[in-house]
């Protein structure tokens, strides 16, 4: 660097053209090669300009100068300098352009992992706020009971006992209303938020959306049946005005009873079919809760579900075990029953009106059913479901078996006349029976023969279950 500071010095001394430095540098190149590449290359560029322009007797009147600096150089090797010189600058223009490409991809790299800081940033930012999130305190559960001035409320905890709370500024009062449920801070009791009111999941499940697809054609020898759960359950929810026509009010309620596998939950499946309201299947002995009060908030919330989606039908299926009749002498589990069914009678016939609601259950214990369950303007009509007779029960094997492969000699009339006493469950057993053999018997059709084999197979069944002793129970309200 020393050498060429005293070789900028030495040029200006002597006032030689820029030719002339140029030739003095790339004599001594070997000299300061690392201080070239620190020069500005512009500066070079510019000298170089000047050079072309002065290529004239100024550059040959200084040569034949005497000076400490340029001894030795002789006239001819001038051209040959400059380009070497030349040459150079292109080699330094080229290692120029390449550490300024290599420049600009780090810069780009360098936005890029600045991008990337920033996206990470927001991503702890955001875990950490979940974190403190579920790190807080859980808030418990009440009702509200009272509204008192000065924002002051009285709530029922979950535990059982009331509280006299204070209330968040940023709650609005309008919503806070007797019966409403509310979420509290868990050491000062004060309300936190609103909780909206929302349908229980249990209750929400009991709503059929995709209703079986049996209609009353697949149903035999249940013609009247079929008649009277129309006129109850169907007209008034299809043609209301033919009873305000007449001035009567259409049934309530309907029972279907009669002995097990006779099609009381297949009249009901049709029905749900067949129309357009809203059909809620409950069994009995879901309504059955542990705790206390439970039973009767579900009986509750069943009926305010229906009242929101009405026309609405709601089938209780297996109606002996939730309403079986009263006795003096009861446990604490029969109380908590006998809580639940005071509930449903409530609900079906009590202060409210019911409204757009039908109601339709099936038992095949009438005989242990509580006698305030039974009278009309709870279940207007009981209709009894029989076994079915001779011609029914042909007319049900034609159905199970309408859609089976079947050969020519089958015989309904005689098959029916063979299966006295059977339900139609045990005719639907029969016809998938008879399957059955011509499968294991690797047949194209099923004959007659099977029909046979499967009537002597079901009913063998049928009279070992009728052999069976008896139980005797405790005498009970469920008994």
């Amino acid at each position: 660097m020393a050498d060429l500071e005293l070789a900028v010095i030495n040029c200006n001394a002597y006032r030689l053209s820029a030719d002339l430095c140029t030739t003095y540098f790339a004599l001594h190149i070997d000299h300061f090669e690392n201080a070239i590449y620190g020069m500005n290359l512009n500066i070079i560029r510019s000298s170089m300009t000047e050079s072309t322009k002065s290529k004239d007797e100024s550059m040959r009147s200084h040569l034949g100068k005497p000076g400490p600096v340029y001894d030795g150089i002789e006239p001819g090797e001038l051209g040959e300098v400059t380009e070497s010189v030349q040459d150079r600058m292109r080699q330094l223009e080229s290692r120029n352009s390449y550490l300024e490409e290599q420049c600009s991809q780090i810069e780009s790299e360098k936005r890029y992992l600045e991008n990337q800081k920033i996206k990470y940033e927001r991503e702890i930012r955001k875990l950490q706020s979940e974190l403190d999130r579920m790190k807080t305190s859980p808030l418990i559960i009440g009702t509200v009971i009272d509204v008192i001035k000065n924002d002051r409320i009285i709530v029922r905890s979950s535990n059982g006992p009331q509280f006299l709370v204070n209330v968040s500024q940023y709650i609005d009062e309008k919503k806070l209303l007797p019966g409403a449920k509310v979420a509290l801070n868990q050491h000062t009791l004060a309300i936190a938020e609103v909780i909206p009111s929302t349908e229980e999941p249990f209750v929400a499940a009991m709503e059929v959306l995709e209703s079986v697809e049996v209609d009353y054609d697949q149903i035999g020898g249940l013609d009247e049946q079929i008649q009277e759960l129309q006129e109850a359950v169907e007209l008034p929810l299809i043609e209301p005005e033919r009873f305000a026509r007449i001035g009567i009010e259409p049934p309530k309620g309907v029972l279907l009873y009669g002995l097990p596998g006779t099609g009381k939950t297949l009249l009901a499946k049709a029905v749900a079919h067949r129309t357009n309201a809203t059909f809620i299947r409950v069994v009995g002995s879901e309504l059955v809760q542990k705790y206390i009060g439970d039973g009767s908030k579900l009986v509750r919330e069943i009926f305010e579900m229906a009242r929101k989606k009405s026309p609405s039908i709601i089938f209780i299926d297996e109606l002996d075990s939730i309403a079986a009749r009263r006795l003096n002498e009861t446990t604490g589990a029969d109380r908590e029953v006998q809580r639940t069914l005071m509930q449903l009678l409530a609900e079906m016939d009590g202060f409210d009106k019911r409204k757009n609601i039908r109601i339709v259950a099936a038992t095949n214990r009438p005989d242990v059913l509580d006698p305030a369950i039974l009278r009309p303007g709870r279940f207007d009509r009981l209709v009894h479901v029989p076994m079915p007779g001779v011609e029914a029960r042909g007319k049900i094997l034609k159905i199970h078996c309408e859609k089976m492969t079947l050969a020519g000699d089958i015989d309904f009339q005689r098959l029916a006349k063979a299966t006295e006493g059977m339900s139609g469950a045990d005719l639907k057993a029969i016809a998938t029976e008879a399957g059955m053999f011509a499968v294991r018997k690797d047949k194209e059709l099923i004959e007659m023969e099977d029909f046979l084999e499967a009537v002597d197979k079901v009913s063998m069944a049928a009279d070992t279950q009728k052999m069976m002793p008896a139980v005797s129970l405790p005498e009970t309200m469920f008994v």
